[in-house]
């Protein structure tokens, strides 16, 4: 049930890539250009740039997908397509109220196709004539916040995107996908999966080698840049907002600390990551992790 409604969701979500973010290539005139930048391509895919290349977009997922199977029973009696159908019925016959209160029952889904439409609805509702002016305000507010789903997975989706792309765009992406998880965390500061994803690309830029930064560079003049420490900030906010709430974010933090040579901390979360129940084959591949790890640390 869960792939099935990530494929739909994916298919029916999936955004165009920005001008800016276009292209697979870097022929350019100099043909010289052309044969470094393929062997600056064929370096970042080795070693730590190949975790790099690999942001976590499907484990969020994957996680999403299952936090939306358990938390929404309702969605998952009726189905996600009957209810959208219904929602794009009410929105053509001016049922405002009606829309906003469907909607309003999957604020928590986290599913960016039912909160731009709550986020709509709730606009929509606070522009009838006669509103009270407080409850317009609550509802102007309302909508602002729940536009944070879109800005979260369109870097997912964009992230996406750069597997089939190259690396030239999946570093150029880099730059948006960070800029729209910010925004996502601007907008709904309790939402454990941007603060978690938005570690997990600090956590791989930080480990770039040198001499992968540096062929980075021959691509772009200014690759993205990041430190441990700004990882382990947003791995530890997320965890703070949404207690054990994913496997891999307990693994980050055990690594991120194993690298910054606190083996006491890291010794700490690398044992909650081992001891999370295993309910998806990716909890399964986190214990398998941080067992390997924990004999690291002896």
């Amino acid at each position: 049930m869960a792939g099935r409604a990530l494929i739909r969701f994916v298919s029916r979500t999936l955004p165009p890539v920005s001008s800016g973010a276009k292209g697979g290539g870097v022929r350019g005139t100099s043909r010289f250009y052309w044969t470094t930048s393929r062997r600056a391509a064929a370096a970042l895919t080795g070693g730590g740039a190949a975790f790099l290349l690999g942001l976590p977009a499907l484990s969020c997922l994957g996680y999403g997908a299952y936090h939306w199977v358990q938390s929404s029973a309702v969605i998952h009696a009726l189905g996600k397509e009957e209810v959208l159908e219904q929602a794009d019925y009410l929105y053509s016959s001016a049922e405002t109220e009606k829309l906003y209160q469907l909607l309003l029952q999957y604020k928590d889904s986290d599913e960016a196709e039912f909160l731009w439409r709550l986020a709509r609805a709730s606009r929509d509702l606070s522009l009838l004539p006669n509103m009270e002016a407080e409850r317009k305000k609550q509802l102007t507010f309302e909508a602002f916040e729940y536009c944070f789903a879109a800005h979260k997975w369109y870097a997912v989706c964009l992230s996406d995107i750069g597997d089939y792309e190259g690396v030239k765009v999946k570093i150029g992406n880099s730059y948006i996908i960070r800029d729209h998880l910010e925004r996502a965390v601007e907008l709904n500061p309790k939402d454990a999966t941007s603060l978690h994803i938005l570690g997990y690309w600090c956590f791989a830029f930080a480990e770039l080698p040198w001499y992968q930064r540096k062929v980075a560079a021959v691509i772009f003049s200014s690759p993205p840049v990041s430190t441990y420490e700004e990882a382990l900030e947003f791995f530890l906010k997320a965890e703070e907002v949404d207690p054990d709430f994913y496997s891999k974010n307990l693994l980050m933090l055990g690594k991120t600390y194993m690298v910054m040579k606190d083996e006491q901390k890291a010794l700490h979360w690398l044992t909650k990551a081992k001891e999370y129940p295993a309910r998806t084959l990716e909890d399964k591949e986190v214990h398998k992790e941080a067992v390997d790890l924990l004999k690291k640390l002896g």
